[in-house]
């Protein structure tokens, strides 16, 4: 593993000590009660200026303009590697609402599952209005495959997991449900690994428009987050695309999250039979990531914070399983 990865490893562990990416919430919004998007993505870059990034795109993202948003840089992930080779990778996706990076539910859970032994991988994905949410599911599509690509380079284990917070729980709902086990005749050779995640936990998203319609009381919009006609609609709403090849899910929220996002979904796995855990905190709120103080709400809720504790539990016992299944399947 090559030096500037494991400085990483350095610079994540003092970012999050410093409260590095942490904007408390007094100062989410400008006087005239919009969201200070400007003040939000400067101190994201500013943040991520110390660690090594890798481009998603060698030759850059398709549909990726600099005059579309000059405060985006093209879609990349900060690769944080374990200290033992041939560990399980986690990829991060942050919340934000399509429009804003929420520093807790990406860097302060990357180094959380980087204690518990894991490959992290923190996805800056692309945001609106400049880009839809088809374009994040491309990138979390794409770190998926480059992810899979680097297992010898990187020393990674087999299996690659997903995990993402509000809008970035979301996408991964998405990657869960529609994906493919790759191209093979690309000219691309990263094209030609698989995009489909081993398992997907997903934190408290508005997963769906269909089966519960204005989700958290969104109104409807152009389109962007949940689509602009009935096909689109039903494509983002991981509930209504469930296949046999559809991932184990973790699901989590709270109720102020509107736990019928979560029993929608949990209630599609289990008709299709495919294994997933449900949680719904009756206390606290949207926002938490670990619930430990260190977020935007600067709320510790301890009992909510064991959904760390459990998913890490539930991402072992997956694990075990498919190498069990893998073993079966070598021995035939």
């Amino acid at each position: 593993m090559e030096e500037k990865y494991w400085n990483n490893v350095r610079e994540l562990k003092r970012a999050v000590e410093e409260d590095v990416f942490i904007r408390n919430v007094r100062y989410h919004r400008l006087a005239d009660g919009s969201l200070d998007v400007d003040g939000n993505l400067k101190l994201w870059n500013k943040g991520m200026e110390p660690f090594e990034k890798t481009q998603l795109w060698a030759e850059g993202a398709p549909g990726y303009e600099k005059n579309k948003d000059p405060r985006q840089d093209e879609p990349y992930l900060v690769f944080i590697p374990a200290d033992k080779a041939d560990a399980d990778t986690i990829l991060i996706a942050h919340g934000g609402g399509f429009n804003w990076r929420t520093g807790s539910e990406g860097p302060n859970i990357a180094e959380a599952f980087h204690d518990l032994g894991y490959n992290t991988a923190i996805l800056s994905y692309r945001l609106a209005p400049a880009y839809s949410r088809f374009d994040d599911i491309a990138d979390m599509q794409r770190a998926i495959r480059l992810l899979r690509s680097k297992e010898n380079s990187w020393n990674l284990g087999k299996r690659v997991y997903v995990m993402g917070f509000s809008a970035g729980g979301m996408i991964c709902g998405n990657c869960a449900t529609h994906f493919d086990t790759g191209k093979k005749d690309a000219d691309d050779p990263i094209e030609r690994f698989s995009c489909r995640p081993d398992a997907a936990v997903l934190a408290y998203g508005a997963f769906t428009d269909v089966s519960v319609i204005h989700p958290f009381g969104i109104l409807p919009d152009d389109g962007m987050n949940f689509g602009k006609t009935a096909a689109e609609r039903l494509f983002l709403a991981p509930e209504k695309c469930i296949s046999a090849d559809t991932p184990p899910i973790f699901i989590w929220q709270t109720a102020s999250d509107d736990g019928r996002l979560g029993m929608v979904l949990a209630g599609a796995l289990q008709e299709a039979g495919i294994p997933y855990e449900l949680h719904i905190f009756s206390g606290g709120t949207h926002g938490l990531g670990l619930a430990d103080g260190k977020n935007d709400l600067t709320l510790k809720l301890p009992h909510i914070g064991h959904w760390v504790e459990l998913c890490d539990e539930w991402l072992k016992a997956q694990g075990a399983e498919q190498e069990k299944n893998d073993r079966k399947r070598d021995d035939q």
